[in-house]
């Protein structure tokens, strides 16, 4: 049984959308912001690739004293792009040749955002017709909550949302049959991919509806988060079917791309070149922080798919790919950050320069993660003397926080809770946290020694036995 969750509409419908064309920049955005907001800046954020999601900045303005401010920015394909005020963020989607005026409202006074990284707020859009892109999607997600409006007070199994999800799809069908925007009608297929994968609909269903013989949209954003759900894994999984070998050596002992290729051309899911690339791209992401594959063979793995691909989003995605792995590679320098506290203090990775470190992120949902904190506090007594242990939790929330740290007061090391700086900026963001539990090992010189390190399950201790293992006396009689 599972309870099933509305779908968040992120737009709020107000007047009118222009169009027109321009020579230089073919988007405006014109906007008005509350007056909470007058001299702050707006920036506009548009996703680099939808492997690593890294953003890159387009835009920004300061918002003038009547709270008006106006966005230019030149793209080549229709996407979302982000907006943030501090750490108030809002998302809309933008296509060539448009002007677009945006309402970006007053956050909430209830809410208190100081220890969110980002908090969602929903930004209007003005729109003169009904088939302006922001405009069709508001209206498909209210027809996802109205399918699905029983499941705020019922719970729903696996067949109900099954059978919801295919009445959805047929209304969808039959309510705008007569839209030809192509990126909306791909909205709905993914919308509803990414919703049966979620609910655990059979991976021979996904894989015929929305994979087999479908086009590789790189550049759609919901198209791209199924794709990154329904391929997470995929080729460790893969490698313990027949015929498959084992993943861990034809990556770290073989080391070549072209083998890994071949390795997966055998799988009848991946005959397409381009599929199979972006599979094998998505699957190393993961490898740079998974300390059971070597990092230097995945770069090198990486570094091979960069010169041979011939498609420009795989170069892109990759050398995002390796920019980041770059970062974070052994011998590097830790990238330090600022936390609080079970108190509200502020700490600085910098507190701690000139001895070890051993940091960890967790959170209070993640069952791997909390079956660590016992063995963690293990080494804590053996080795808290030559060590600091620092933990970050990336819960959402703090009250989680506080009450995890309430229920378990054995667990006295350093325990942050992830701060309030702005994206970018945080400790998981520094550190590209892509799956928790993580760990990293960092020297007295501030360096990286291990990144990623092995978990106290994965037997860290043998690590610090050897690291801090006592000097033998020599009692041969003249030798000193």
């Amino acid at each position: 049984m599972s309870h099933f969750k509305l779908k968040k509409i992120y737009f709020s419908l107000f007047f009118c959308l222009f169009i027109t064309f321009f020579h230089s920049q073919n988007v405006t955005i014109k906007g008005k912001a509350h007056k909470s907001y007058i001299g702050k800046e707006i920036n506009l954020f548009a996703y680099d690739d939808l492997i690593t999601y890294t953003q890159t900045k387009e835009a920004s303005d300061t918002i003038d004293k009547d709270g008006y401010f106006e966005l230019q920015l030149q793209i080549d394909h229709t996407q979302p792009v982000v907006l943030k005020i501090g750490n108030l963020v809002g998302k809309i989607y933008i296509q060539k040749d448009f002007v677009y005026g945006i309402n970006f409202p007053q956050k909430d006074s209830t809410i208190d955002i100081r220890n969110d990284t980002d908090f969602p707020i929903e930004i209007g859009v003005f729109a003169a017709d009904t088939t302006e892109l922001n405009t069709l999607i508001i209206d498909f997600n209210k027809q996802y909550n109205k399918v699905f409006a029983t499941a705020s007070y019922e719970f729903l199994n696996k067949i109900k949302i099954f059978k919801k999800a295919d009445s959805l799809h047929l209304l969808s069908y039959i309510r705008y049959k007569k839209i030809n925007h192509s990126y909306f009608k791909s909205y709905i297929d993914y919308a509803l991919a990414d919703l049966n994968s979620s609910a655990g609909r059979g991976k021979i269903f996904l894989n015929t509806q929305y994979i087999l013989n479908k086009p590789v949209l790189h550049n759609h954003f919901e198209y791209m988060t199924f794709f990154n759900s329904y391929f997470k894994g995929y080729i460790e999984a893969y490698s313990s079917t027949k015929g498959g070998e084992n993943i861990y050596h034809l990556i770290n002992t073989i080391g070549g791309y072209k083998q890994l290729d071949a390795f997966l051309k055998n799988n009848p899911e991946l005959k397409n070149d381009t599929l199979r690339e972006l599979v094998i791209i998505r699957n190393l992401y993961d490898y740079c922080f998974n300390s059971q594959f070597d990092k230097n063979a995945v770069t090198n793995i990486l570094e091979q798919l960069y010169q041979n691909t011939k498609i420009a989003e795989h170069k892109k995605m990759t050398e995002n790919i390796l920019q980041i792995n770059n970062k974070l590679q052994p011998g590097a320098p830790a990238p330090f950050f600022t936390a609080d506290d079970r108190t509200g203090k502020s700490i600085s990775m910098s507190d701690f320069k000139g001895r070890f470190i051993y940091l960890n992120f967790f959170s209070t949902k993640s069952i791997n993660s909390l079956k660590e904190m016992p063995k963690i506090l293990d080494l804590v007594k053996k080795y808290g003397d030559k060590i600091v242990f620092i933990s970050i939790c990336t819960d959402d929330s703090l009250k989680t926080y506080k009450n995890f740290l309430k229920s378990n007061p054995k667990y006295n090391w350093t325990i942050l809770f992830n701060n309030s700086a702005p994206q970018g900026s945080t400790a998981k963001d520094l550190y590209n946290l892509k799956g928790i539990p993580a760990f990293f090992f960092i020297n007295q010189y501030a360096n990286l020694a291990q990144s990623p390190a092995p978990s106290p399950t994965e037997g860290f201790e043998y690590k610090l036995k050897g690291l801090f293992k006592p000097r033998k006396s020599n009692h041969i009689p003249g030798i000193r």
